[in-house]
């Protein structure tokens, strides 16, 4: 990596006259962001990163003070052109020939791997994740929640891969509880075998909608009931009907993935848990971690000093464990026989559960629970929880399934295109729109904080001018052209005189700093800093 010679330089350096081992000074060592109004150094170093005592102890005059006094000690060679002080920094400007020659050269020579063979990164070791997202209700309707699950999740996956880590990718469906004894009765009732086997996930959705404002009446609960009684007592027949449910739904959840980009490892489910979480029930009776409260109702006391100040609920009364309960503070034996199952199978080293931020408190119960039933690898559990999208609606109104989302998105492309006088005459115009308007879905939606609300405008993220994610393919297809029209062929000798001007400079020093962006989307698993860098690029 063409940042880390020259941070290595600096480092060696900086060495001698801090009396520090160069590792140590590595890191501290950072790419200046690309400025468009001004030149900027290259590197630059922050006195607080290796002053004794946290950078609060030190006014920042004398941080700047000592800035210029390193800044002074220091002296330029074949590497350093230029050394300056600058606010609480001592800054390094590259030779400009040897930055342009080292820079290519290591674009060439790594291709689509340039960054992820940093230095930065030799102290990350390689890890097995095993990454839960999606995860949508088998005849409810697929959320905003579902979709953006799906493509944070499949981001995370993409970098972590793209790193080095092995990755498994599940698909924790929720196609268990008494909702499925409902939708038996529905089906039975309205259901049409055909349709189920061309259209599932909407024709389910359209009967459990029916049989729903049926569901007052007593005999169809009586009805539901006893059908889910009879599923969990295996019995043939209504369980033959809820596999059916259930795989016609996965294939078609295959199909619609796969415009999205993205595949699953495993579609897992609450099904899989149900004598497994018997097993969870007697650990939590065996350790003393089970309380009954005066209802029946069975609770785990998460309480520090044990008096129930916190607690998390996981038993009815009736003495049956909860299905579908991660939209309140209730834990699942399900959620718990899930995790054990998957270090007993997979023996991760971390696993992430990628879900909106209302669940946050469920997962903090269930990683506390984990620690209490003794499995110290609790720790290494993550939630990644997003904010809420509002506003985003088809033209036939709410979103109700992903594919409607990905019919709107190629339907508006498509007449975007239409009406644009650039565009020019394609082979696929279909396929070209559905991927450039994803890729604007995506970059609208990755631009900020994860955890963050926003308003969702289709107009926005649809524009082809400005930070959009239109503009970011329209770039990349431009960029494909230039290399067509040139053979594509394989530089070998780049005359780096030609690349002195300031935008060109500009570029080099932006590609200086891609090695960091992808370390620090590495650590804090947000895709805000790679889709800046590349609307800045």
């Amino acid at each position: 990596m063409a940042a880390c010679s020259f941070r290595r330089s600096i480092a060696s350096q900086l060495s001698k006259v801090l009396d520090l081992p160069p590792e140590n000074l590595i890191k501290s060592i950072s790419a200046v962001p690309v400025s468009k109004k001004r030149h900027v150094a290259d590197f630059q170093l922050s006195i607080a990163s290796v002053t004794e005592g946290s950078s609060s102890d030190c006014l920042a005059q004398d941080l700047n003070l000592q800035a210029q006094k390193l800044a002074e000690r220091l002296k330029c060679d074949a590497v350093v052109s230029e050394i300056s002080a600058g606010p609480g920094t001592v800054n390094f400007t590259i030779n400009r020939e040897l930055l342009a020659r080292t820079v290519l050269q290591q674009v060439l020579k790594d291709g689509s791997e340039y960054g992820v063979k940093s230095e930065l990164f030799s102290t990350v070791p390689r890890q097995k994740a095993v990454i839960e997202f999606s995860s949508p209700n088998i005849a409810k309707k697929f959320h905003i929640g579902h979709l953006r699950s799906t493509i944070v999740g499949n981001f995370i996956a993409n970098l972590k891969v793209a790193l080095g880590h092995k990755v498994i990718r599940i698909n924790y469906l929720g196609d268990w509880g008494m909702q499925f004894g409902l939708l038996a009765v529905g089906f039975q009732r309205f259901g049409n075998k055909d349709k189920l086997k061309s259209s599932p996930l909407q024709h389910l959705f359209e009967v459990y909608v029916q049989i729903n404002k049926a569901a007052e009446d007593e005999n169809t609960k009586k009805l539901a009931k006893d059908f889910f009684r009879k599923l969990e007592e295996h019995d043939e027949q209504p369980l033959s009907l809820w596999k059916q449910f259930r795989d016609f739904s996965i294939e078609e959840y295959i199909r619609i993935y796969k415009r999205l980009g993205v595949h699953f490892d495993e579609y897992s489910g609450e099904s899989f848990y149900q004598e497994k979480s018997q097993e969870v029930l007697k650990t939590l009776e065996d350790k003393g971690l089970l309380q009954k409260t005066v209802k029946g109702t069975g609770i785990v006391d998460l309480s520090e000093k044990k008096d129930l100040s916190s607690f998390s609920t996981v038993m009815r009364s009736d003495g049956t464990s909860l299905y579908i309960t991660r939209q309140f503070l209730i834990i699942s034996f399900r959620d718990l026989a899930a995790a054990i199952d998957r270090m007993n199978k997979h023996s991760w080293d971390t696993m992430i559960y990628v879900t909106d931020k209302s669940q946050s408190n469920h997962f903090q119960h269930l990683f506390q629970i984990l620690k209490l039933m003794g499995y110290d690898w609790a720790e290494r559990c993550q939630h990644v929880s997003f904010g809420l999208v509002q506003g985003m609606k088809t033209r036939r109104g709410e979103v109700i399934f992903l594919e409607d989302v990905l019919n709107e998105v190629r339907s508006r492309m498509l007449q975007n295109m239409a009406s644009a006088k650039t565009t020019k005459e394609i082979e696929d115009p279909m396929e070209t729109a559905e991927k450039v308007g994803l890729a604007a879905l995506i970059i609208q939606d990755f631009r900020g904080l994860l955890s963050s609300d926003y308003q969702f405008s289709w107009d926005r993220a649809l524009q082809s001018h400005g930070d959009t994610g239109v503009f970011l393919q329209y770039t990349h297809a431009r960029l494909h052209s230039l290399e067509q029209m040139h053979g594509n062929e394989q530089l070998t000798d780049v005359n780096v005189a030609c690349l002195q001007e300031p935008s060109a400079i500009s570029v080099l020093q932006h590609l200086l700093r891609y090695d960091e962006v992808l370390y620090r989307s590495s650590q804090d698993l947000q895709p805000k800093h790679i889709v800046s860098y590349l609307l800045t690029l």
